[in-house]
């Protein structure tokens, strides 16, 4: 894998424009799921954040949250007072312009709701898709906040 790729060209350029520090890795293979990136770069699970897409009304709504945790819709539903549906594969890459499992907290091509689990406060570096499943980024709890806008919720 090229780090020249086009959405992880795309993603460098919006990280740099928000002002991120951590450094992106690309790995030698895809890392679609929370277990492959933790095993890839040697970190607890609970350290990677999962960008997932839900759509809630026709409109996206991203939630990032620990590797660790699964999203819990009917508590997460009632936190938000919408009802979210796991977002279609098509819908995924409409909203955000990337795939399944390469999905970055930024650099989508409109603003998306967003929603982080404080659960990644308790890991000093957090690991994020960068635009592409074998691309990844080093970040914190704090900068995600920063970078994306996310609100803080309890997923889980």
């Amino acid at each position: 894998m090229s780090d020249d790729h086009p959405s992880i060209s795309r993603f460098r350029e919006e990280h740099r424009r928000r002002g991120g520090a951590g450094e992106i890795v690309i790995l030698p293979d895809s890392v679609h799921t929370a277990a492959l990136a933790a095993q890839a770069l040697g970190c607890e699970v609970g350290a990677i954040a999962n960008s997932l897409l839900f759509e809630s009304d026709g409109s996206p709504v991203l939630i990032l949250t620990s590797g660790a945790h699964r999203v819990d819709t009917e508590a997460t539903d009632a936190a938000l007072g919408t009802r979210l549906r796991r977002a279609a594969p098509d819908f995924v890459r409409t909203h955000t312009g990337q795939v399944i499992g390469g999905v970055s907290p930024i650099g989508h091509p409109a603003p998306i709701a967003t929603y982080l689990d404080p659960w990644l406060a308790r890991h000093e570096v957090v690991w994020a898709a960068a635009g592409h499943p074998a691309a990844v980024f080093a970040t914190s709890y704090g900068e995600l906040l920063t970078l994306t806008g996310a609100t803080p919720l309890e997923v889980e």
